[in-house]
């Protein structure tokens, strides 16, 4: 049973070649501008944007890394950087909305008003180009941790710039100050919910927990189903990666001759109904003294 994964690897690296290069071009872009507007909060949010490209060409580089064959050393390869990208975007989230909301904080007490039309000009090109990298990664980020963290980072910058606009608008037109602390702080949290699912995933996996998409009692009951099985034991189900989930269990069977299609089946049956890509089987025979070592109640 073989699966290839390279064709929506490849989708992803271009997805992420497009996004960096767009970003990269907004950043020389918004630095610009801020220097000659002498605008301190447009060269800060250029700064932001940078720490974005790194982001993604973390979540880049860990999506290659993927795809490397194993090694002695590494028998299951670099599919685990995948996890501990996600996580890494986790936490950057995290510190990138605790230095909006200080800053928006800040700014109830000393308010400011925004500098002119070139910053709601330059915010508003940063809603765009920003909103076209998140739509680059909205499909796959339903089931890849690692491509919700790209499109979290950029929707987050998506909501940021956005919120520069209207308050600007709303500074100039009604010269309501407070408008954009409060714009800023209720964009955070719209923003904090999709980063604390993407944090708490993210530790999951990295601890080996089993996937949400997982039903575990429904696969221990469908491995009870066959007639020859007597039991099962040490069954384990963990995340290789950010796409692929791994399975090893202990079979005992009725007898000690099984169909030689019986583990195929089984294999098949896992992956096509469970999303099991890789699994792990070992048959047992209940005749006789059962001298496996995994099989007690202390074990894991």
């Amino acid at each position: 049973m073989s699966h290839d994964h390279s064709h929506g690897i490849g989708n992803y690296n271009r997805s992420f070649a497009i996004g960096v290069i767009l970003n990269i071009i907004f950043v020389g872009i918004e630095a610009g501008y801020g220097i000659l507007a002498d605008s301190l909060a447009l060269i800060a949010d250029a700064g932001h944007n940078l720490s974005d490209v790194v982001s993604l060409l973390l979540a880049w580089g860990a999506n290659v890394l993927a795809t490397k064959a194993a090694t002695e050393k590494r028998t299951y390869g670099f599919r685990k950087a995948t996890v501990m990208a996600s996580l890494a975007s986790a936490i950057l989230l995290l510190v990138a909305l605790g230095g909006i909301t200080w800053e928006a904080s800040g700014r109830f007490y000393n308010p400011k008003p925004v500098e002119g039309m070139t910053v709601i000009v330059v915010a508003a090109i940063g809603v765009v180009i920003n909103t076209l990298t998140a739509l680059l990664f909205v499909k796959g980020q339903k089931h890849d941790l690692n491509i919700r963290g790209a499109f979290l980072h950029m929707a987050a910058d998506a909501g940021v710039s956005l919120g520069v606009v209207f308050a600007g608008i709303f500074i100039m037109v009604k010269g309501w100050l407070w408008i954009d602390p409060v714009v800023s702080l209720m964009i955070v949290a719209v923003i904090l919910v999709g980063t604390w699912r993407l944090l708490r995933d993210s530790i999951n996996y990295a601890m080996d927990a089993v996937p949400d998409s997982i039903d575990i009692r429904a696969i221990r009951n469908y491995l009870m189903s066959f007639d020859q099985v007597n039991r099962i034991h040490d069954l384990h189900v963990w995340p290789l990666s950010t796409t692929e989930i791994a399975l090893t269990v202990h079979v005992v069977v009725n007898g000690g001759l099984l169909d030689n299609n019986f583990l195929q089946n089984l294999q098949q049956h896992l992956h096509d109904h469970f999303g099991i890509e890789h699994s792990t089987i070992q048959v047992e025979t209940s005749m006789g003294e059962n001298d496996c070592m995994l099989d007690s109640n202390n074990c894991i």
